[in-house]
């Protein structure tokens, strides 16, 4: 008997949570349907998924949630974020790149503190529960306080300290940064929610010494690599003046490339750098609309999925997006290469459904845990309701969900089996104190 089998045996009378008589998409390889369905989940993990009539006379549930009317459907996966930057949120819009970022960006920087990141992460877990996000990957400073927001969301999260070869605000010199990389996994290497990456910013902003030690430790505590890569051309040349090769093939020749490696961005890519990343398994974030609005360009995203690359989606942070809805990115994602390209069949709504899921997973290394609803995953879905003007008729609720659904739509969401919002309501913070607090910080940001 495997464990899955194991599992339904023993959940088979007993369930902490039982969800019934919504449509449920597993999103796994099948693409299973059950109308109405039913989610039965104990200890954290999914103990069965099928027919309502079924689960209901099957299993005792401590908690029964009728979801009528509802989609179920795995938790979105915001697979790059910087999330205490909803502290910056609207500070400097429809600027030049650099004026953005070194008159308004990097003086704001300069003034955080761990107390701003922790309550910055917690606006931004709010913001992300209520929009249909379960977990969440972040780069960014103070990363032990994002650790400590996520969990006290109740947010599954990889974090990792940006780590480059100039001090840093939090840590100083990077020798402090890879030491404080080695301890933050050290300290959350058994959390069931939060799980560390190793994360240099940038081939520009690290010279390959320090890129190739920081490979060393995320393949020796086997551990995701996250770094920035190819964002725009002005990056491409600047990398290219300094070592003489594309960010792509200088990643090659350092050895970098490989299926730990997570590479956000990767807007201005030729054939050859296209050839690397499948070939290599690198996995790719592709963050539409923050590229859109600090116009770094469109990413290759179709020509990357056809050479096998696994792509996630994300947001990119609330300074160059303004908001972490992967709802509107999943639109977003789908329009615009279907424009870049013209091509109406580019981009199918299940295509990005699947990135801002079972991409995510996999590029976050679980692949196996998250990202479809299963035996055996853990339990990690939202509810969403479709008992709304602007989603009636159904005729394919994975075209709505792209294309015609909300972040407002989600009605309940659950990580980890443990019910974080139920009908809108967060039940894991009080959102109100948190909003307050970041006023406050804002006030000081910028008087």
């Amino acid at each position: 008997m495997n464990s899955s089998e194991a599992l339904v045996d023993m959940g088979s009378s007993r369930a902490d949570l039982l969800l019934v008589n919504g449509m449920v998409l597993t999103l796994d390889p099948d693409g299973r349907r059950f109308d109405p369905g039913a989610v039965a989940i104990l200890n954290g993990e999914i103990a069965a998924v099928g027919p309502a009539e079924r689960l209901a006379a099957d299993f005792r549930a401590t908690r029964t949630l009728d979801v009528g009317g509802c989609v179920v459907l795995p938790g979105l996966i915001n697979a790059h974020t910087h999330a205490a930057m909803t502290l910056f949120r609207g500070l400097a819009d429809d600027l030049p790149l650099m004026e953005w970022l070194q008159q308004h960006i990097f003086p704001a920087e300069a003034k955080l503190t761990e107390d701003w990141v922790y309550w910055g992460t917690m606006l931004a877990c709010a913001e992300m529960i209520r929009s249909g996000t379960t977990t969440f990957c972040d780069m960014y400073l103070f990363e032990h306080k994002v650790a400590e927001a996520a969990r006290a969301a109740g947010m599954r999260a990889v974090v990792g300290e940006v780590l480059y070869d100039f001090p840093s605000p939090h840590y100083g010199p990077i020798e402090n940064g890879l030491r404080f990389t080695e301890s933050l996994i050290e300290r959350w290497k058994e959390d069931p929610l939060i799980r560390i990456a190793v994360e240099p910013h940038a081939p520009y902003t690290c010279s390959p010494s320090l890129l190739t030690r920081c490979n060393d430790i995320a393949l020796r505590h086997r551990v995701p690599l996250i770094i920035h890569l190819s964002e725009n051309e002005a990056e491409v040349e600047q990398v290219l003046s300094r070592y003489g090769r594309r960010p792509v093939a200088h990643l090659e020749e350092i050895g970098l490339l490989g299926p730990h490696l997570v590479a956000d961005h990767c807007v201005a890519l030729d054939e050859r750098d296209l050839e690397l990343l499948g070939e290599r398994g690198v996995h790719v974030v592709h963050n539409p609309e923050s590229n859109m609005k600090l116009a770094s360009g469109i990413a290759p995203v179709p020509k990357l999925l056809e050479r096998g690359v696994n792509v996630a989606l994300g947001t990119d942070g609330c300074a160059s997006n303004n908001n972490l809805d992967l709802f509107g990115e999943m639109d977003t994602c789908a329009k615009l290469h279907k424009a870049a390209t013209l091509d109406p069949t580019a981009m199918p709504a299940e295509t990005v459904l699947r990135m801002a899921t079972a991409g995510g997973a996999r590029a976050l290394g679980m692949g196996g845990r998250i990202g479809e609803l299963s035996v055996g995953r853990l339990a990690d879905l939202i509810v969403v309701d479709f008992r709304k003007p602007h989603l009636v008729p159904v005729y394919n609720p994975i075209s709505h969900l792209v294309y015609a659904a909300r972040s407002s739509d989600v009605r309940h969401a659950v990580i980890h089996g443990r019910l974080v919002m139920e009908d809108r309501r967060l039940l894991t913070m009080n959102v109100d104190e948190v909003m307050e607090r970041v006023r406050y910080i804002a006030r000081t940001i910028k008087p």
